[in-house]
């Protein structure tokens, strides 16, 4: 069974450039041998992924990433069985939303920063559709 999970959290104090590299670079090395895929978006200290793969792998990711003491305030923002995947092509691809335009960050929030605490999971994935559709993820595998 396939399912999709969407969070949020924020980047505790310290190098949010490192932190982004480091997550990135731990699920390419971890995500492919358990069938998981997915986007990464992050601002200047918050960040929003979404994951997909089989139940059991996701769930436990996600109890992983709830003791993660790179990010804290860790929000589930959507869980659903799926039929199939919409991010197959990532392992982990990710998308700065300090570089998007503030226009499409309206279209989904009340204001042009990205705070998925105060975005419902609907909105927050419709967002991540639109970047991937404006060519704004990077990091195909």
């Amino acid at each position: 069974m396939l399912v999709r999970l969407l969070y949020a959290s924020r980047a505790v104090n310290g190098n949010l450039s490192e932190i982004v590299q480091s997550i990135t670079q731990q699920s390419r090395d971890h995500n492919p041998q358990h069938g998981i895929t997915g986007i990464l978006c992050h601002s200047d200290q918050v960040f929003m992924q979404v994951l997909e793969g089989g139940r059991e792998a996701i769930n436990t990711l996600y109890s992983h990433i709830l003791r993660d003491p790179r990010h804290t305030d860790v929000i589930l923002l959507d869980y659903e069985e799926i039929s199939q995947r919409r991010y197959s092509g990532w392992t982990m691809g990710q998308a700065n939303l300090g570089k998007i335009n503030p226009s499409i960050l309206l279209k989904y929030s009340a204001l042009p920063e990205l705070n998925p605490h105060r975005m419902s999971g609907k909105m927050s994935l419709a967002l991540i559709e639109e970047l991937m559709a404006t060519a704004a993820i990077v990091g195909r595998a």
